[in-house]
């Protein structure tokens, strides 16, 4: 019998995520709604006298985060609504009602930055004097007039908050194609099942220690995308175009600049991360010939490169069990994390089970004033578990951060946002290796580090590269078709995972599955982070509380300095390639551990 998803109103109350904590009805919602336009109507009437008083400022700086505040919850309540169930056409247009009122308001509130960079420092000062209440706002005007050179005059501002929608655009048919259009074909699976291909599933059974599943499944899943390469092409140049546009207007010399300035970062760390990946893509080989040594075949496909090398070792790992595992594993945390963690289990923050027409893959999402929120489609594997403890990282990040901080520096910055959810994959890494004797189970449980860092560090590095690359070749006038992409992905894929590895056709049409293109340069973070969470997870395991309370800070710090600057307090330079080297090279160690027990 094939096995389709199950609807919405199958999955079991208790596996889904509490939406009653953020609003008990959409009455309380539509009142948000209103209060968002009746604070933006009451901003909106400042426009061109914002710095005419220290009292006027206080006013429209209060009145907009109180605005953005209830906006950004209402906003997130639609975007969990709509991601349990794509296909529901009420929440799908909840979600774009509040889309389009992001952009309103956007627009509308679009004076505020210009006015106060037209405001000079002496002004400002004796603001803060006459208005205490002020101080508060120190380190956001401070940020506002950081980007003085990139921002423009109020009427420019409100013409490119205008263009936010349809910006948007390219990102909403991607998710909308690959979400709810695509279908995928039937395979079979180890039992001779017909089982149908998704997305939920597609790691799963690559995952699968019978090669006819892995390779069916591949050149099944990848063969579908071939037959949509032009759309999906067309939609993926209209966003890089989109941020042409943007970063244009705004004076910066490149898309990439553009990007990595929101989050005060240097575009020179992205560049470092691509070099230092590819001075030590020699390691990444040396993994590949193990995996093709290990795995005992005459060709190593790139659908080999998800099953474990480590043969009868992987087990089930339901999702009761990985609560348990998840607690103990952070244990060493301290009690306080603890205790929010099993809250977050006992209280439904989760949404835990794939669903037709479900969002895919996974993620955390918070609005202040509420706790987080996570989309799983747990699979009752051990990267679920893995998957699961990484969401956790994100939302614990976001519960520190809105109890330590105002609203308006409770939101941590992109750059730093994978720190916290790869330091608890680490630690409960290290809890699983400390608690198995046998042999088999640390040899499968090192190689799932090693493919923890290929996937994070490697593969994430091979899709920067590639988003930089086809950004620069918009840049130039160079058509970002079907074909060039398709041309494009497989030398970078070739490149990265060397000669041992067959780069099949169908890996070129790889770029067209991944989300995180829409993102504008996010992917790069990852392996920064990463490489940051190494650091960090050794020091907690080798000098405790000290290094946990240091750690506790960094969680707390939400905005409140540049990214780099606040990950010095858990004891991470990031603006020096030290960390990124030294996790690399305990990439190769790992491999030399590996090498003694296989």
């Amino acid at each position: 019998m094939a096995k389709e998803l199950i609807s919405r109103s199958e999955v079991e109350k208790k596996y889904t995520w509490n939406l009653k904590d953020m609003y008990k009805s959409n009455a309380e919602w539509e009142a948000d709604v209103k209060a968002v336009k009746d604070l933006a109507e009451k901003t909106a009437v400042y426009e061109g006298k914002v710095c005419d008083s220290a009292k006027n400022l206080l006013f429209v700086l209060k009145t907009n985060a109180e605005m953005f505040e209830k906006l950004v919850k209402a906003y997130e309540y639609t975007s969990r609504l709509f991601d349990e169930d794509q296909g529901n056409s009420k929440h799908q247009s909840m979600n774009q009602k509040m889309m389009s009122l992001y952009v309103e308001v956007g627009g509308r509130l679009a004076f505020i930055s210009p006015e106060i960079l037209a405001c000079d420092d002496a002004k400002l000062e004796s603001f803060y004097k006459k208005e205490k209440g002020l101080e508060l706002y120190r380190l956001a005007i401070k940020e506002i007039k950081r980007l003085k050179p990139h921002t423009l005059s109020a009427e420019v501002e409100k013409v490119i908050a205008m263009t936010g929608e349809m910006a948007s655009a390219p990102g909403e048919v991607y998710e909308a194609f690959t979400n709810v259009d695509i279908t995928y074909p039937f395979i079979k699976d180890e039992n001779g099942e017909k089982v149908r291909i998704t997305d939920g599933r597609f790691v799963h059974l690559l995952e699968s220690s019978n090669r006819r599943v892995r390779r069916d499944t591949f050149k099944a899943y990848y063969n579908t995308y071939k037959q949509y390469l032009n759309t999906l092409a067309a939609a993926y140049s209209g966003e890089v175009k989109a941020r042409q546009f943007r970063s244009k207007l705004r004076n910066y010399s490149s898309n990439l600049e553009a990007a990595v300035d929101a989050n005060n970062v240097s575009p020179e760390v992205y560049k470092n991360l691509v070099k230092s990946v590819n001075k030590n893509l020699p390691a990444f080989h040396r993994y590949v010939a193990l995996r093709k040594k290990c795995l005992k075949v005459k060709e190593l496909h790139m659908y080999d490169v998800y099953t474990p090398i480590i043969p009868d070792v992987a087990v089930e790992v339901p999702y009761e069990e990985a609560q348990k595992t998840v607690i103990k594993a952070l244990e060493v945390l301290g009690k306080d994390y603890t205790d929010v963690v099993k809250e977050a289990f006992k209280n439904r923050w989760c949404d835990v089970y794939e669903n037709k027409g479900k969002r895919g893959g996974a993620y955390s999402s918070c609005a202040y004033g509420t706790h987080p929120y996570m989309l799983l489609n747990y699979n009752n594997s051990l990267d679920a578990m893995f998957t699961l403890i990484h969401e956790m990282g994100h939302s614990m990040h976001s519960w520190y951060s809105n109890n330590a901080q105002p609203f308006i520096y409770a939101d941590y910055k992109i750059f730093v946002a994978e720190v916290a959810s790869t330091c608890n994959e680490l630690l409960l890494l290290d809890y699983l290796l400390k608690n198995t004797k046998d042999k088999k189970r640390k040899a499968y449980l090192l190689n799932h580090y090693l493919d923890s860092f290929k996937g994070t560090v490697y593969r994430q590095t091979q899709f920067a590269e590639f988003e930089m690359l086809t950004n620069e070749m918009q840049e130039k006038g160079e058509s970002l078709n079907a074909e060039n992409l398709c041309k494009l992905y497989k030398e970078i894929n070739e490149r990265y995972y060397g000669k041992a590895m067959i780069s099949d056709d169908e890996i070129a049409y790889e770029w067209a599955r991944i989300p995180h293109f829409y993102y504008d340069f996010y992917v790069y973070q990852y392996a920064t982070s990463f490489c940051a969470a190494v650091a960090i997870s050794e020091r907690i395991l080798k000098e405790g509380e000290p290094a946990v309370k240091q750690y506790k800070k960094f969680l707390s710090s939400g905005c409140t300095d540049a990214p780099v600057e606040l990950l010095k307090i858990a004891g991470v330079d990031l603006t020096t390639s030290a960390p990124i080297d030294a996790a690399l090279k305990k990439f190769d160690s790992i491999i030399d551990e590996l090498e003694k027990l296989v």
